[in-house]
């Protein structure tokens, strides 16, 4: 059975980014768009795994956002 790794998208209120938890060695992403984090996640976590860890093929990826944001009511 493949290893699953995970990307993680947290959102930084203060620097107004999402920046990456992963346990891809040398995976880090600070973007300011969830799209265009996903994005790099798909393309740098395929690169870093042939790459560091000699993996090539297909190979299971959870990706998780967290953030949050206020609303005003009416």
């Amino acid at each position: 059975m493949a290893r699953t790794f995970y990307v993680k998208a947290i959102w930084d209120p203060e620097a107004k980014v999402w920046c990456s938890e992963s346990d891809i060695p040398g995976l880090v992403i600070e973007t300011t768009t969830l799209a265009e984090f996903e994005s790099l996640a798909r393309q740098f976590a395929a690169e870093l795994l042939a790459e560091n860890l000699g993996i090539h093929g297909s190979v299971p990826l959870r990706f998780e956002a967290v953030g949050g944001f206020e609303v005003i009511a009416a």
